[in-house]
């Protein structure tokens, strides 16, 4: 397998490939945040049926505030990280064989050899390549002609990389 395609000097690309990589990471502040909404309005409710429940409201009112926070968070960051890296638009190529995935950015470049990769997540604009469990780069499918795109879905699901959204 040879695979090589060109990454075009997009404003927006950095973006997209920041707040991919930084939905991964975030995602469990989503969850967190919609339990203490949940409990501090379950609180809340109960708080006001008891004789001294005007002592815990203001606990409860907190956790759905930390928690409606906690859930805004993601976003925030991934909007920062958008907004930040836009001006890092430069030139690049990706070129993926059996043994790695080259990746060139203007003067630099890195690679990554398949032995270390753990796993590969679908997203619906990139691959999310994993070196142990932290996301290490990803691979942008709509620069990809789809035969090249389908050729790598079938070497990374037969060796057991890919997984499912």
């Amino acid at each position: 397998m040879h695979i090589r395609f060109d990454v075009p000097a997009d404003p927006a690309y950095p973006g997209r490939v920041a707040a991919a990589l930084s939905s991964v990471r975030l995602r469990k502040y989503g969850y967190i945040g919609g339990v203490l909404a949940a409990v501090g309005a379950i609180g809340f409710a109960l708080s006001q049926a008891f004789a001294r429940g005007d002592r815990l409201s203001p606990l409860c009112l907190a956790l759905v505030l930390g928690g409606v926070l906690s859930m805004l968070y993601s976003p925030w960051v991934r909007w920062r990280a958008r907004r930040r890296s836009s001006r890092y638009a430069v030139e690049g190529a990706y070129d993926i064989t059996d043994d790695n995935i080259m990746m060139r950015s203007g003067s630099e470049s890195g690679g990554i050899a398949w032995d270390g990769v753990a796993q590969v997540r679908d997203t619906p604009e990139f691959w999310i390549v994993y070196v142990g469990r932290m996301p290490a780069t990803v691979i942008p499918r709509r620069l990809m002609s789809t035969d090249d795109a389908e050729t790598l879905r079938a070497w990374m699901a037969e060796r057991g990389l890919l997984q499912p959204r």
